[in-house]
């Protein structure tokens, strides 16, 4: 990682950062193309063990929405049981699960802008467990960190490895690590734009397997000025949290593991280090499921909640005819206007807020939403079937938002240059960020709070970047404009092989330790993760 104050000015250098950033990508593209073996694919498919259903048979679940336990003081309080269950997730087949109050997805929590919310999780899981809520602007202490660990009944702190390596858990621990036994309360202020969020398993090198088996779920905001603006709503607005998956032949979830238990040996089989892809794809924990609509439009709240797998949406009609995605939002909320698109890439953990327009679909004729990037079974996603023809009073305003920061290149005091790419780490393989893997007990970047920052960075193959606390604009990729679907303020960013991207951000909110990673999740399991310290 390389720092730059505004005038150009080297600062600092860390280890594993020289030459210019195509020499880094270069550097970059033969590492990972030595151990990904398909460089321009980012992961290996699993291949379920028992059969499949055919896809579109499926109804769509919608997520439950979970109440409060108490309204109190102005604070929503909810309480959140983490437990194993077995469910029907394909037909006639029960699969074990690890879940958020029983189901998968986990319930979904609605709050409006500006009411804080606590919520208490407890872990009856047989591992450790850490909740992050993503996309959250949210005090240190509750953000997640991937040691501020909730332990199981029974296990004990001290003999509790910290900070190991890949292979025999023999590491350092981190000193500020807040570990607590059975439950946890977790503080969100949601003083932030309204929008989509999602929480997840945060545990440190066992993130990737926590969420393959089930701990994600949908956090909404709410406020009064989006819904004054008159966008579809209630039944027409359709939260899709989308994943891949595979199944063993005893119907549980296959993951390749090098420790099944997830307690001693975090990492995966060599085939899978680049990402662990299924074959099998979920909307909302359905495997291919169909929505039944009326004619009219529907607000699709989209989530790729994939570990390694990206996507190329598109709606199709049975005729072959290709609607309209008209995108309103991005991760961290509305955009200033409509942006239309025919094709949405999507990559692990981003969120895409989209209207599509049925009024146009004969009755009784169906719409899928395709991945052009998959092949086989994994190019459907789910479908929808127009059952009648109604009146529509919603509308797509010309102006969506004008609260988007309007930060400018002048107005950063600093520039930093990062790498993420292959390398070796403790012996083994793993992904690296300026040429280091993941060290809770080192700070790799240290920002003051307010600060406006340009962010400069590479990757060898794709790799979707994450920051914690804050929202960023993208500003260009590999020195062009950014893409149609860059626009609004984001906090995850596709980078794609070999590409460069400039992002800008303030890092305003809290003080305190934070993170930013990659969100293919075997990635940030293998060491592609560092801490960002806002003093």
């Amino acid at each position: 990682m390389r720092e730059r104050d505004a005038r150009g000015m080297t600062r600092r250098r860390l280890l594993g950062i020289g030459g210019a950033l195509g020499a880094m990508a270069a550097t970059a593209l033969t590492a990972s193309a030595a151990l990904a073996r398909r460089p321009s694919i980012t992961g290996a498919e699993l291949r379920s063990a028992v059969p499949l259903p055919p896809p579109f048979q499926v109804p769509l679940p919608i997520p439950s929405v979970l109440a409060p336990v108490s309204t109190a003081g102005g604070v929503d309080r909810y309480a959140i049981t983490q437990r194993e269950v077995t469910a029907e997730i394909l037909p006639g087949v029960r699969t074990p699960l690890w879940t958020y109050a029983g189901t998968f997805p986990g319930p979904t929590i609605e709050s409006r802008r500006g009411r804080p919310v606590t919520v208490t999780h407890r872990n009856e899981l047989p591992v450790p467990t850490v909740v992050h809520l993503h996309g959250g602007r949210t005090p240190a202490k509750s953000d997640g960190y991937p040691t501020d660990l909730v332990l199981p009944q029974g296990w004990q702190e001290a003999s509790l490895p910290m900070g190991h390596d890949m292979h025999d858990m023999e590491g350092m621990r981190d000193p500020q690590a807040v570990v607590t036994t059975l439950t946890r309360d977790y503080t969100f202020p949601l003083d932030q734009r309204p929008t989509l969020l999602w929480y997840h398993d945060h545990r440190m090198d066992y993130t990737a397997p926590a969420i393959w088996r089930g701990l994600a779920g949908l956090h909404l905001i709410r406020d009064d000025a989006e819904e004054a603006l008159g966008l579809p709503s209630g039944q027409r607005e359709l939260p899709l949290m989308i994943a891949d998956r595979a199944f063993a032949a005893d119907g549980s979830l296959a993951y390749p593991s090098l420790d099944p238990t997830l307690r001693r040996r975090p990492g995966v089989t060599l085939p899978y280090l680049a990402g662990v892809l299924g074959d099998v794809i979920l909307v909302n924990g359905a495997p291919w499921p169909v929505h039944e609509v009326d004619g009219a439009r529907y607000r699709l709240r989209v989530l790729n909640a994939s570990n390694a797998r990206h996507y190329e949406l598109e709606a199709v009609t049975d005729d072959g005819r290709r609607l309209d995605l008209v995108q309103i939002g991005a991760d961290q909320g509305l955009l200033a206007a409509p942006v239309t698109h025919r094709v949405l890439p999507i990559a692990p953990a981003e969120r895409y807020d989209v209207i599509v327009d049925f009024s146009g679909v004969p009755v009784g004729s169906r719409v899928r939403l395709l991945n052009r990037l998959g092949s086989g079974r994994t190019r459907d996603v789910m479908a929808f079937r127009v059952a009648r023809k109604v009146t529509d009073d919603s509308r797509i305003p010309r102006v969506l938002s004008a609260d988007l920061p309007a930060w400018r290149r002048s107005d950063a005091v600093r520039v930093r240059d990062f790498s993420f790419r292959a390398g070796r780490m403790h012996g083994g393989h793993g992904w690296l960020i300026g040429g280091l893997p993941f060290d809770p007990a080192r700070t790799d970047v240290t920002a003051r709070l307010g600060d406006v920052e340009v962010w400069r960075m590479v990757a060898d193959v794709h790799h979707p970047i994450h920051l914690h606390l804050v929202g960023f604009r993208v500003l260009s990729r590999s020195g062009r404009p950014p893409l149609p679907h860059d626009a609004g303020l984001k906090d995850t960013i596709s980078l794609r092989p070999g590409e460069s991207v400039e992002i800008i951000t303030r890092f305003d909110g809290y003080r305190g330790r934070y993170l930013f990673h990659c969100h293919n999740a075997e990635h940030e399991d293998m060491g592609m993760m560092a801490n960002l310290e806002i003093i």
